[in-house]
């Protein structure tokens, strides 16, 4: 390798486009803007003006309600615990590597009332009060993860 040698990384150099340059630029003169009218000026009309006339945004109907505070939890029904060994440690992760759930998005809720035949050490955001008993009942531990 020799310093005569050195080329930036494919893709990583471009050229900057300037327009408004002069005629031989190829983006001269009106410089894209067309001739003349209300679009070719400055100042001109922000993105969606239809010329004083009720903008399509605001024409079409709106529907519901959208909670920006809303969570979403991921519900896992108690009855696929019982693919995991007795006295093992299931969090979000062990649920995770065994495909049960795919992402967390803002947690993870063990739901159902199905009875549980294996003692587990169960982790997760939230407990249905069912499926909390139901841990419990098999002897198993029902913690809330960190």
């Amino acid at each position: 390798m020799n310093l005569s040698n050195l080329q930036p990384a494919e893709g990583s150099k471009h050229n900057d486009f300037r327009r408004g340059r002069g005629h031989a630029s190829g983006n001269g003169k009106t410089a894209g803007f067309g001739h003349k009218g209300q679009k070719a000026r400055s100042g001109r009309p922000r993105a969606g003006f239809e010329g004083g006339q009720m903008p399509l945004y605001r024409r079409l109907p709106k529907r519901g309600f959208n909670n920006y505070n809303h969570k979403n939890i991921v519900a896992v029904d108690i009855s696929v615990l019982e693919r995991f060994e007795e006295g093992a440690v299931v969090d979000v992760q062990a649920l995770k590597d065994a495909g049960i759930i795919k992402e967390v998005l803002d947690g993870v809720k063990i739901i159902g009332n199905a009875a549980l035949s294996k003692k587990l050490s169960v982790k997760a955001d939230a407990y249905s009060a069912a499926a909390k008993a139901s841990i419990e009942a098999a002897g198993g531990t029902a913690e809330i993860a960190e």
